[in-house]
């Protein structure tokens, strides 16, 4: 049992347990399939307990009660040994190491579950994909230690993908985060905001709050830290954060629902939050997670805003007025109703130091130093603008979250900047940025270009560059990939764990050799344009994607580049 307990140690959990958990959390799980999973691991831990190393015959026959479909059991001893699992690649082998694309250690967190004394074992979620399948999906697995008669332990578990969303899940991580921020104090808030730690998962994240409405803690939208909330009222004019307060400092615990957008979007959708009271330091703050309402309500989208080719007219035809008007073009870019500058539409000027001298919108903003302006994730907006304009053609698109005026949630900003010399002779930057724009296909090849312009200078070098979530090859649901010309993918942002897999077989849900085809296109023609079903980054349903692609090459090797939308 050593192994195990350095392991639970490794992990940093400590379980709370306290006079209204047990109460809350005894007959929690609301829906059959996480029962059965439950029952699986407990009467497969049974067998083990009673005939030992002979029930992993049992649970290798297919068809049977232990192996079906996507359901199986699978075994671990304690020291990471993979003793039973469908996958003839993991069998046998030490998986100690063996992590998701998050990089979620999967031995580390399903020993830490199943030593949870709560319920004589626990959850552990995690991204994997199905046997047979390519793409990873959310995992959520429960998992038990079984005694065999030979005195030897083994972890026992079973999980099944895309498992609805329990409360007894939320009211388990509360629990512990409130225990570690407990015992750490705030050298506990970053493992709560860490994606490959245990408190991130699916649409899940536990958040921290300061009695006087503070944020201290929200990895999903991490902007919003250190801001007061107190007065914040949801789409339904209720004040969310003041009830979560009111109930930790009142009952101590307990459940609000109110409207909030899951992570990565800005659309409220109805989510029920459990809240309690935790010590920090000589105060204390209020602990929650929430979970989002299968099938509830959401507020209503706001339309795609204008097309790119009006913003691009807009802005080539505000630079060839400064390029004879200078500055005194700004008092007509400030007319309201004009052409310049109508509703959220409007016009900015920067110099090529970083240095904002027009703002139609907020002309108070004018003087700063703005060549260090970031997002909400932390994408470099003001080096973004710069570096773009000071390419080789001079203009192009930027995309980045930003919140509209007066919003708190950030959303999609796509900003079109061109380079302009003013009658001075100083070089300056012109753009112009609509909120939720269309994806258009100038978006995908200006993304592409630039890439595989990066790759023929830097070849693999340039890869890092790709991946970067703060950079500007990934945006919305677009990203920039790359494949060997023997289908070998070599980049794939939006699923790390096809990296180094050939996918020239690979085929999509309309039967058609995706990969192959676009491969061929593109080598036959230089670029092209090609339509498959491949799902949504953070999705595993297929979807229509249309996608751009091109050849590139360095050195000796040929590389295929490209990009797609999801305008279906």
């Amino acid at each position: 049992m050593a192994s195990i307990m350095a392991l639970f140690a490794f992990a940093g959990v400590c379980f709370f347990s306290g006079p209204s958990f047990a109460a809350e959390t005894a007959a929690e799980y609301q829906y059959q399939e996480t029962k059965d999973v439950v029952a699986l691991v407990e009467d497969a831990a049974s067998l083990v307990e009673a005939k030992g190393e002979a029930a992993f015959l049992e649970f290798k026959k297919a068809e049977s009660r232990w192996r079906h479909g996507s359901l199986y059991v699978f075994v671990m001893d304690t020291d990471g040994l993979m003793v039973e699992h469908p996958d003839p690649a993991l069998e046998g082998k030490e998986q100690l190491g063996l992590m998701d694309l998050n990089g979620r250690p999967i031995f580390k967190g399903l020993m830490a579950a199943a030593a949870d004394k709560r319920r004589d074992g626990g959850w552990f979620h995690y991204q994997w994909p199905e046997p047979g399948k390519s793409f990873p999906d959310w995992k959520s697995t429960f998992a038990k230690l079984a005694a065999a008669p030979s005195g030897k332990s083994y972890l026992i578990a079973c999980g099944a993908y895309g498992m609805k969303m329990e409360r007894a899940f939320v009211i388990d991580k509360v629990a512990d985060a409130a225990a570690q921020i407990e015992r750490d104090g705030k050298a506990a808030f970053d493992r709560l905001r860490s994606t490959a730690g245990e408190f991130r998962f699916k649409d899940t994240y536990v958040f921290v709050f300061a009695p006087d409405g503070t944020e201290l803690v929200n990895p999903g939208f991490r902007n919003l830290e250190g801001r007061n909330l107190l007065e914040l009222k949801d789409t339904q004019g209720q004040r969310p954060i003041r009830d979560m307060i009111d109930l930790a400092k009142g009952r101590g615990s307990g459940w609000v629902d109110y409207m909030w957008p899951k992570p990565g979007d800005y659309i409220p959708a109805q989510k029920s939050s459990y809240v309690r009271k935790a010590r920090l330091g000589d105060g204390w703050v209020v602990v929650g997670c929430g979970v989002y309402l299968e099938g509830a309500a959401k507020a209503p989208a706001p339309a795609p805003s204008a097309d790119a080719r009006r913003i691009i007219r807009l802005v080539q035809d505000a630079a060839a007025l400064l390029k004879e008007k200078g500055e005194s073009a700004f008092p007509g870019f400030r007319k309201k109703g004009s052409r310049w500058f109508d509703g959220d539409t409007y016009l900015f000027v920067w110099d090529m130091a970083g240095k904002r001298i027009f703002h139609a919108a907020d002309p108070s903003s004018e003087g700063q130093d703005v060549h260090d302006l970031k997002d909400v994730q932390g994408r470099p907006i003001g080096r973004m603008f710069l570096d773009t304009a000071a390419g080789a053609p001079g203009e192009g698109w930027v995309h980045y979250l930003y919140p509209k005026p007066g919003d708190i949630f950030p959303t999609w900003k796509s900003t079109f900047i061109k380079r302009v010399t003013f009658p001075s002779g100083r070089d300056h930057i012109v753009g112009c940025g609509v909120y939720n724009m269309r994806i258009e296909e100038e978006f995908l090849s200006g993304a592409v270009d630039a890439a595989a312009a990066l790759i023929e200078k830097q070849g693999r070098d340039a890869f890092p560059a790709l991946r970067d979530k703060n950079g500007p090859f990934i945006f919305l649901d677009t990203y920039v990939f790359v494949v060997a010309a023997d289908g070998t993918e070599l980049v794939v942002p939006a699923f790390p764990g096809l990296e180094g897999k050939n996918m020239m077989d690979f085929k999509d849900a309309a039967g058609k050799y995706a990969v192959r085809e676009f491969i061929q296109a593109a080598l036959a023609k230089g670029t092209a344009w090609v339509d498959y079903m491949w799902p949504k980054p953070g999705e595993t349903a297929p979807s229509r994607k249309h996608t751009y692609v091109r050849k590139a090459a360095h050195g000796a090797e040929t590389f295929i580049v490209g990009a797609g939308a999801y305008p279906f």
